[in-house]
């Protein structure tokens, strides 16, 4: 009896363990194509701030390799063509910067990564776009947004400091883990963030509610933070009392009234 109640106490062990490591492993927990397009197409539809543009996303996994890419619109054409890499660039930047325990929004990093005193300036160069992982061959263009994106399967690198990264979120027992992250990328910058976060929310990966972030709003703690006030620095843009604060844009959006994240 006690080896067996040893045996199984150790294969409990195991569980426990493997869990976590298996939560953030890869693409195969992460939503498919065919998710990643359904969410997206209904962020958009539900987000009337900004210039009403046609969105990309890119999801990556935890490692930064890309999972998924889709657009909103019609074809590759009805959204602009740019925002493909720059969504990939966001996803990959979220990721790369979020923890189990931090979790920061590309908008986040807005203020942080000014010259004449950003905590972070520099930070926007330390991790190169692969080039040819992005864009492949001339071949490829028709893949751009599909299933067989020349993307999938590569790590795309990148950094991006405006609005429309968020890193994606599981419960994992009694706490909250990162699995990878998510790119939006189309319209304002300030559009992106809210369109993204629409996007993290349909897709059920928004498990955030034990996790720490820098908005001061316990239920969106890695919300854009609109705090940049007085005149300009000889840097460009006014203050961020926070230090992560994110310009207004056109048509601008209230953040507090995007969806509460999930517990």
């Amino acid at each position: 009896m006690n080896r067996r109640l040893l045996g199984a106490l150790a294969v409990a062990v195991i569980v426990l363990f493997a869990t976590p490591i298996l939560a953030q492993s890869g693409c195969a927990g992460l939503p498919d194509h065919a998710a990643l397009r359904s969410a997206l197409i209904s962020a958009v539809a539900a987000e009337s701030s900004g210039l009403d543009n046609q969105m990309w996303a890119t999801i990556v996994d935890r490692d930064g390799v890309v999972c998924a890419v889709a657009f909103s619109g019609s074809d590759r054409g009805a959204q602009w063509p740019g925002s493909r890499v720059i969504s990939a660039q966001k996803a990959n930047t979220a990721n790369a910067f979020s923890l189990d325990g931090l979790a920061l929004s590309t908008a986040n990093l807005y203020s942080a990564v000014q010259p004449f005193g950003g905590s972070l300036y520099g930070l926007q160069h330390s991790n190169p776009v692969n080039a040819e992982a992005a864009y492949g061959t001339a071949a490829d263009t028709a893949s751009y947004g599909q299933p067989n994106d020349t993307m999938v399967g590569r790590r795309i690198g990148g950094v991006n400091v405006f609005g429309g990264g968020l890193g994606l979120y599981v419960k994992v027992g009694s706490g909250d883990q990162v699995v990878g992250g998510l790119g939006v990328s189309g319209d304002t910058s300030c559009a992106d963030h809210m369109i993204a976060w629409r996007t993290r929310n349909n897709l059920g990966l928004d498990h955030l509610k034990r996790v720490n972030g820098v908005s001061g709003d316990l239920d969106r703690p890695d919300n854009i933070i609109y705090d940049i006030s007085g005149a300009a620095t000889a840097g460009g843009i006014g203050v961020s009392p926070s230090g992560f604060g994110h310009p207004t844009c056109l048509n601008t959006a209230n953040p507090a009234t995007l969806p509460k994240v999930a517990p």
